[in-house]
């Protein structure tokens, strides 16, 4: 937001000296030229989408990226949640982030809609996921002078365990919407989230996760219903927006009920990702690091709390209006508080 500030008197001497300053940019902030200038002009022009080469245990597909902007200092990637969901519901940042000069990169992981999707289950784990996400880094060009990570759900998990690993090439990290431990998470869910539902729903809904009955259609209506309004997006289902009905509407099945499972409530037992906790290694990540939790969230916003308090280098945003997809129904709060913080550290790096 640009104010003028007109001074009569002494015009032409400060004129000239504001002029000079004005044209004086600091490195986060790119014009507005330079923000959309096309990268490689002489080549052909795709919305600079890039289809990405990974490698696998089991042979070569392609991931989708899109960036928007050009930052040198700020360039944020998005790890989407599901397991097996899409960058689509994302999308809310093209309202907020090209304004502040932020470099930003959406990105399916593999399996997801817009990228490859190879059906073999050996594929979906963690391991494999990291490894990805360091080939898209290297193949995007990003490094520890600028790259930010933003996983938000199991996004949040894989930016976790991607940091563990790499964390020399990190700049900041953000865990949006997710605990460090997912027995902890099982137990909130158990103990505190399940009563907050009428007893007769949550009784019926029970009685379908005992006969294993998850396709059912009256246990689809109840989480629907009952759930999803109240911790995952807080309005009604038929005012969801867009963007979100197509990132969780094209969730890869395969890939969500491997490492997930088919509860709502929590991970299954039979699920890959049942036994995963990282809060004792939480201090081990030393990067600038924001966590970022929903009063009304699936997660419990106390543990994210807490985890903020492990990082030696951390932060904690609150959004009080906010649940699991606090993006949308605490949104101001939510993007007010990751773009002051990605600003922040690049000022202080």
């Amino acid at each position: 937001m640009k104010k003028l500030f007109l001074f009569v008197t002494i015009l032409s001497a400060f004129s000239c000296s504001s002029t000079q300053e004005s044209e004086k940019k600091s490195p986060e902030s790119p014009t507005l030229a330079e923000y959309h200038q096309r990268r490689d002009p002489d080549q052909l022009q795709t919305g600079n989408i890039k289809m990405i080469p990974v490698k696998t245990p089991v042979g070569e597909f392609n991931v989708w990226t899109k960036r928007t902007g050009n930052n040198e200092n700020i360039k944020l990637l998005f790890l989407h949640g599901g397991p097996g969901a899409t960058h689509e519901y994302f999308e809310c940042a093209d309202n907020f982030l090209p304004s502040e000069g932020i470099e930003y990169y959406y990105y399916d992981q593999l399996g997801s809609a817009y990228s490859d999707e190879p059906s073999d289950t050996s594929l979906w784990n963690i391991d494999r996921f990291v490894d990805e996400v360091e080939q898209v880094r290297i193949a995007l060009g990003l490094d520890k002078s600028n790259f930010y990570i933003l996983g938000h759900s199991w996004g949040g998990m894989l930016a976790i365990e991607y940091a563990l690993k790499y964390q020399q090439n990190i700049k900041g990290l953000i865990i949006s919407n997710m605990m460090s431990s997912i027995p902890e998470y099982n137990q909130y869910a158990q103990e505190v989230l399940g009563p907050q539902l009428p007893k007769d729903v949550l009784d019926e809904i029970k009685a379908f996760e005992a006969a294993k009955d998850y396709g059912n259609e009256r246990y689809l209506e109840l989480i629907t219903t009952y759930y999803y309004p109240e911790h995952v997006l807080r309005m009604p289902l038929e005012d969801y927006p867009d963007p979100v009905n197509r990132g969780l509407g094209n969730i890869n099945p395969e890939i969500y009920v491997s490492m997930q499972g088919p509860s709502e409530f929590g991970i299954s037992e039979e699920a890959k990702l049942r036994n995963w906790s990282r809060k004792d290694d939480l201090s081990r990540i030393t990067v600038p690091t924001l966590v970022i939790s929903g009063e009304y969230d699936t997660m419990d916003p106390r543990h994210m709390e807490w985890m903020s308090k492990q990082f030696p280098d951390g932060e904690y945003l609150y959004c009080p209006n906010g649940s699991h997809m606090s993006m949308y129904d605490d949104q101001q709060t939510y993007f007010t508080g990751l773009i002051r913080f990605l600003k922040n550290v690049n000022e202080t790096e």
